[in-house]
């Protein structure tokens, strides 16, 4: 492979539009789009003129398949994942697949199982994970001597409420009608899949939330103290999430809704018996405001507070930059195939709680 990743990217929504092709532009040097897919034809000749993208296509099939691509990034509706990552994995292509990984855990089987045949890097998109602070986080709860409680909270406001006054976003009025039924159909059928058939369409509506939004979180959770050993309990409402985790020693509780006000609050903290660390995440939809860490501490008899800002380098950067080295160097990395898994097996758990509720 020569040193610049040629890159594919299906589905051009606000994620595409507002934070990878502008990361990809920035990170010339490493990667080179050569690529589009949309299943809206004004999406693909719009944003293939504005970053002078050759290939264009409307069936993701015809860009997997392209000799001018090494490397695909999945972007289009959680349904399709599944499908396009393995159709690229298949084609000899390395694979990007944005959060959520898929939706079942059969569909999570079928991509190890594509990505062993390939012999190529996938990573999962938790961009969150990649950030400077969060990597501080990691090390300074590892030398915590124990840990006494963990917040993990998630309450934004709608995404729209802040696209809306910070980037320009094209929405296309082209989507085939086909095209919406079947994403309706395959939701309807990998929610049953996924939770049971028979339940109150509300509760497919809280599966989504988790696999959505609240998969950052977890997922950070995850890494940063691990799995807990059981979902104490777990309740939803419209939309909104509260969960208890049980460790050993100690207890985690997840909260997380999404409401009509304009801001994000994203933070997980750990409190141990004389410190605490807190990162605290911003929007992403709005590059380069910064993830913090916030540590507190008491020495002696005094009570220490302090806020460390280690970059405005967004974490998608940082996600992209590692992606670099790990499809150049075979290196290892932390958003696995595998790793997600255990987030799909977390989600089941919860929903065990609340479809019961």
């Amino acid at each position: 492979m020569t040193s610049k990743i040629r890159v594919g990217i299906v589905g051009l929504g606000e994620v595409a539009q507002i934070t990878h092709l502008p990361i990809l532009r920035a990170l010339s040097d490493k990667f080179e789009v050569t690529a589009l897919c949309d299943i809206s034809k004004t999406l693909v000749v719009e944003l293939g003129k504005r970053y002078n993208v050759p290939g264009q296509y409307t069936d993701y099939s015809e860009l997997v398949s392209s000799d001018n691509v090494d490397l695909v990034f999945v972007l289009n509706s959680d349904e399709y994942h599944a499908d396009t990552a393995v159709a690229a994995l298949q084609h000899g292509k390395h694979v990007l697949i944005e959060k959520p990984v898929c939706l079942t855990l059969a569909d999570a089987e079928r991509l190890i199982r594509a990505r062993d045949d390939a012999h190529r890097q996938v990573m999962v998109g938790y961009m969150r994970r990649y950030a400077p602070a969060f990597q501080m986080a990691k090390r300074m709860v590892a030398e915590m001597p124990s840990i006494n409680y963990v917040r993990v909270r998630d309450i934004i406001g709608q995404n729209r409420l802040i696209i809306e006054q910070a980037c320009d976003v094209l929405r296309p009025s082209d989507i085939p009608d086909e095209a919406m039924r079947d994403r309706q159909s395959r939701a309807l059928r990998m929610g049953y899949d996924a939770v049971g058939e028979g339940y109150d369409p509300r509760v497919y509506q809280v599966y989504r939330l988790l696999c959505g939004l609240s998969s950052h979180d977890l997922s950070a959770m995850r890494d940063l103290i691990g799995s807990p050993r059981q979902v104490a309990d777990a309740r939803a409402w419209g939309s909104n999430i509260a969960a208890i985790f049980e460790y050993d020693g100690f207890h985690a509780v997840f909260e997380t809704g999404v409401d009509a006000q304009r801001r994000f609050d994203a933070h997980i903290e750990v409190y141990s018996n004389h410190s605490s660390v807190k990162v605290q995440y911003d929007t992403p939809y709005i590059r380069h405001l910064p993830t913090t860490l916030q540590i507190s501490e008491t020495v002696g008899d005094e009570y220490r507070q302090r806020v460390v800002r280690p970059t405005f380098k967004d974490p998608y950067t940082c996600e992209l930059e590692e992606l670099y080295e790990v499809i150049q160097t075979g290196k290892t990395h932390q958003t696995t195939l595998e790793d997600a898994v255990e987030d799909l097996q977390l989600f089941a758990k919860i929903m065990e709680k609340i479809k019961n509720q």
